[in-house]
């Protein structure tokens, strides 16, 4: 069961986030824009990864029970 996300910056600081990332990340940081932030994986493929927010790279994990 999924219970949210959490966004981790580059300097180790945790941002819960109840459903939507892209529309609470900015609030929680007194902003309004978010911009996509993408990786490239081992085998060449490109995927998002989170999201650029006021200079602050948020890597964005989502969050599961460990109960079935």
């Amino acid at each position: 069961m999924k219970l949210g996300y959490l966004g981790i910056d580059q300097y180790g600081q945790h941002y819960n986030i109840k459903a939507h990332p892209r529309k609470e990340l900015p609030g929680q940081l007194g902003l309004k824009h978010a911009d996509k932030m993408y990786c490239e994986t081992t085998d060449g493929k490109i995927r998002d990864k989170g999201y650029i927010i006021g200079g602050l790279w948020i890597d964005i994990h989502e969050v599961h029970s460990w109960k079935n």
